[in-house]
């Protein structure tokens, strides 16, 4: 325990000099902490000094080192903020061990025979760790649980990466944050004795999407009696501000964005959104495009929710083709599916509701992805290759039109409020693949049957002899 008590003790004063020497950096850090499984050593590597926040290039580095020489069954407890305070406050730096929330982390940092720590890492590189971590293990992630884990067999031979989602106190209330902290350390130690019951040696990596203190200023008092404040700025909100004022030069907008406190859960961005209803014999349509999506458009999400398992966007339009009430409803779910040994998210329904009446889409056959990626398609309707059935032929979605140019949603681990990789609706056999094929295929039989039949011609083996007698042939040859 004196191990991680000095760790945690330097990580508070590298705070201090971080603050002190770099107040005018203005990026966001994340701690982030690696150890391996007992008895399996990693090669060292040097901390960064004092006041030095590591990049995404850095990073990397980091990694590749430690996955070069160490396990490749990779841990990856993402929580959705951490910052180096967090440790201080709740980890018994200062002798008070009784009251720490990290006891699971302090033992398998004990146990371990090279941790490593890393006070201030940049949360944009802590954001596309994951996508680092994919390409150095070349295998996809798997968003686990404790309970999904237990179920899973690994091989010591085989990569895999793990991803542990850990939620974090929302608000001021710093007791509920204790108690989160410490649950989540709970899942920690769980996971740790499933890997360890399991023999499979681990590389384990704790770190946050994004940091927990939004700021941190210190006083410093001068000698002649006068102060100076020195405040570090966060450059976070600018660093997202100036790039979707690019965005918007380039004439591209952002997606809906549907939060549950401070946390994004889900994402919806579309090309373009229409609708239509058929009116004596003749299709009625109103595009809701600029009515969803733009600068400075916010439209109503009431009624929208969402969890673990569900998620439901629903969009509140008026005077929408004659009905001053209009809502277009988005209802997704994700489950895990034993065969794949992944969770996988649908969306089930869209539903038209409009005076009263309810218009239902069933899409829960066709649209389907990973519950950790995101959703694409070029183009999602109801009545061209449709990709979105009428419940039922007495349903009044009969009588509309649902037409969405390049429709990409994401209802469930949602990270940094960017869309994860997409899974595309595309199948790799188009019909143009097809019509290649099978013509290449009938051109294969004619000439393989022409190439039969020529090989079938028997010569004549015998000539007429002029000067000698005539050739009797029996009909049998």
């Amino acid at each position: 325990m004196l191990h991680f008590q000095r760790i945690t003790a330097s990580l508070a004063v590298l705070v201090v000099l971080f603050n002190a020497i770099n107040t005018g950096n203005c990026d966001e850090q994340v701690p982030l902490i690696l150890w391996t499984s007992d008895r399996v050593s990693l090669p060292d590597q040097s901390p960064p000094t004092a006041g030095h926040i590591v990049g995404q290039q850095q990073l990397a580095a980091y990694l590749e080192k430690a996955l070069n020489v160490g396990p490749r069954n990779v841990l990856l407890f993402l929580q959705d903020k951490m910052s180096i305070e967090d440790f201080t406050m709740y980890g018994g730096a200062f002798g008070n061990k009784q009251d720490s929330v990290f006891p699971n982390l302090e033992a398998a940092l004990m146990s371990s025979l090279s941790p490593l720590v890393l006070p201030a890492v940049s949360w944009p590189a802590s954001n596309v760790m994951i996508g680092q971590l994919q390409d150095q293990l070349e295998t996809s992630p798997l968003y686990m649980d404790a309970e999904t884990l237990s179920q899973l067999r690994l091989n010591a031979s085989s990569p895999a990466l793990l991803v542990f989602r850990l939620p974090y106190g929302i608000g001021a209330d710093l007791m509920s944050a204790k108690e989160i902290l410490s649950g989540n350390d709970e899942v920690i130690g769980q996971v740790l004795s499933i890997m360890k019951s399991q023999s499979v040696p681990y590389t384990a990596i704790y770190t946050a999407l994004r940091p927990s203190r939004e700021a941190a200023s210190i006083s410093l008092d001068a000698g002649m009696g006068g102060g100076r404040s020195l405040l570090q700025a966060r450059g976070g909100y600018r660093e997202r501000e100036r790039q979707r004022k690019m965005k918007e030069k380039a004439g591209i907008y952002g997606p809906v964005e549907y939060k549950e406190g401070e946390n994004t859960c889900i994402l919806l961005w579309a090309k373009s959104l229409s609708v239509s209803i058929l009116r004596s014999g003749r299709w009625e349509d109103h595009n809701l495009t600029a009515s969803t999506f733009g600068e400075g458009v916010s439209p109503n999400l009431q009624g929208s929710k969402c969890d673990q398992t569900n998620s439901r966007l629903v969009l509140n339009y008026e005077n929408v083709l004659g009905h001053r009430s209009f809502k277009l409803i988005f209802a997704m779910s994700q489950r895990h599916y034993k065969v794949s040994a992944r969770r996988w998210f649908t969306l089930d329904v869209v539903e038209l509701e409009y005076d009263g009446i309810k218009a239902t889409f069933n899409g829960s056959r066709n649209i389907y992805a990973p519950a950790e990626y995101s959703y694409h398609c070029e183009s999602v309707t109801s009545f061209r290759w449709p990709l979105l059935v009428p419940r039922s032929s007495k349903d009044p979605a009969n009588q509309w039109r649902i037409v969405i140019k390049d429709f990409q949603i994401q209802g469930f681990n949602v990270s940094g409020g960017d869309f994860s990789y997409a899974s595309d609706c595309a199948s790799f056999f188009t019909p143009g693949i097809w019509m290649g094929l099978m013509t290449s295929l009938l051109m294969v039989l004619v000439l393989t049957y022409g190439l039969h039949m020529i090989m079938q011609l028997r010569t004549m083996d015998r000539f007429d002899d002029p000067k000698g007698p005539a050739i009797s042939v029996p009909q049998t040859e």
